[in-house]
């Protein structure tokens, strides 16, 4: 039992990384990045071919610049505009990005499974050994960490720097960040990319959890996705704990039943969803526990 709630919280640190992208950017934008699996998955192949040239210690931060640059370009040619026509507009967009890219990555890197972890030795199945003959993986907790260490990193850019001050203004009304002076698309542009340079570190836990395929990014997603309901908005520790408790729930559930595992975090899931729209019309914001600023 004990063994499960650590495999659990551990568990957690990964579908926190993944979702902290995701959340970062619907705070900033309030869009939701259909886009973001397949993102990750594009960012594993970068780390793949880098990794197998440079070493994955050097490709690691080289890919995490390209998908910065990658996300100030998808905010001007894209998100730019969708953005403007409503919710769902960019859900359209992101959507059919996912599509492409989805395709792109098949027609280029085929449909065979890769996988980093023989770029890192045993890293991807060593472990550290805990009184009472438990075991956690040395990948795991290094993924905890990485996720601590990311949201700290994003918390405290937004709370403690100036751009993080203008991404918190352009976030709740861009029409008064900008009588502030505040220049709101390079703003939005410069947070979109740092949405997607975290993905890199998800794409880095991805290729070494597990081999991944062009098509892996559907199921990241997802997770994410319900990472970021079940904790909600308002800050991104919330992310952290809503990962949590949805890799909770699906231990809990596989301890039940042996096919349960999805099952579970997928009821916690329904369960924030009727939580948020408890009483009230359909909207992103009240779905993500966001509170609609005027």
């Amino acid at each position: 039992m004990i063994s499960q709630l650590i495999g659990a919280v551990l568990l957690g640190g990964y579908y926190a990384v993944l979702a902290t992208g995701l959340a970062f950017m619907f705070s900033v934008m309030n869009i939701i990045n259909l886009a973001h699996g397949a993102l990750i998955v594009l960012s594993a192949y970068g780390l793949y071919v880098l990794g197998g040239m440079m070493g994955l210690p050097i490709a690691i931060p080289i890919m995490i610049i390209v998908m910065f640059v990658v996300g100030l370009a998808l905010h001007a040619l894209i998100l730019a505009r969708a953005s403007k026509g409503g919710e769902l507009l960019p859900l359209l967009a992101t959507f059919g990005l996912s599509i492409i890219l989805d395709n792109l990555m098949f027609q280029v890197f085929g449909a065979d499974s890769l996988s980093l972890a023989p770029l890192v030795g045993d890293l991807s199945w060593a472990s550290f050994e805990l009184p009472g003959f438990i075991f956690v993986g040395k990948l795991s907790v290094y993924t905890l960490i990485a996720a601590v260490a990311v949201i700290a990193g994003l918390e405290w850019l937004l709370r403690r720097t100036t751009l993080g001050h203008r991404i918190q203004a352009t976030s709740q009304d861009r029409a008064t960040a900008r009588l502030l002076g505040i220049d709101t698309a390079r703003t939005a542009a410069i947070a979109t990319g740092l949405a997607l340079a975290t993905g890199v570190i998800a794409a880095t836990a991805l290729g070494l959890r597990t081999a991944w395929g062009p098509y892996a990014g559907s199921a990241q997603l997802l997770f994410a996705f319900e990472a970021v309901v079940i904790g909600g908005m308002g800050s991104l520790w919330r992310v952290l704990w809503g990962a949590m408790i949805l890799a909770l729930a699906q231990s809990l559930a596989a301890m039940i039943h042996p096919q349960g595992f999805l099952i579970g975090g997928h009821l916690a899931f329904l369960l924030a969803v009727f939580w948020r729209l408890r009483g009230g019309a359909f909207s992103l914001n009240r779905l993500l526990g966001r509170e609609v600023r005027t």
